[in-house]
């Protein structure tokens, strides 16, 4: 089941940041990461979900927690048709099931209904994610080296994607 949520669940979302850094998702942050700290950033998160600029989802299992997706509106006002698609996670004890496309899915058709009318994200090239976002027919512009840190805090490169909503 998948909801868009007005008050992050901040444990709970933490447990599956935390699984994702595990798991060596490049999500911009490094190992280790404990659980406090992973929920303190989803707590800092609170009002902008609560304000509306920043549009988050969540999936659930059995009412468990077990996947994430934010669309961060743009705010300038020349940008306001535009968002962007941000920390796709879904906990490894879940994945193969479907929740990532669910969630895009569901993070596009709440942007649409938003007035957005182009998303944008950025993702580890390579990556699960980004075998994900290819097959949801979203746009490879390119790709920057040593864009980022990786967990281990090697350098990895990103490909930039967009995608328009009708």
């Amino acid at each position: 089941m998948i909801d868009r949520v007005t008050t992050p669940p901040s444990g709970e979302l933490a447990d599956v940041l935390v699984d994702a850094v595990e798991g060596g998702a490049s999500v911009g942050f490094l190992l280790p990461l404990d659980r406090a700290n992973a929920a303190s950033w989803w707590e800092d998160l609170a009002p902008a979900v609560a304000s509306g600029s920043l549009l988050l989802w969540v999936a659930r299992i059995d009412g468990r927690v077990v996947g994430t997706v934010q669309v961060r509106l743009a705010t300038m006002p020349n940008a306001r048709h535009r968002g962007e698609l941000a920390k796709l996670l879904v906990h490894r004890s879940a994945r193969g099931r479907g929740i990532a496309r669910a969630l895009v899915e569901a993070a596009e058709q709440g942007a649409a209904d938003a007035g957005i009318t182009l998303l944008i994200l950025d993702t580890e090239t390579r990556s699960p994610a980004h075998g994900i976002y290819t097959h949801l027919g979203w746009t490879e512009v390119g790709t920057i080296p040593d864009y980022a840190l990786d967990p281990k805090g090697e350098q990895s490169p990103t490909t930039i994607f967009y995608k328009r909503i009708p």
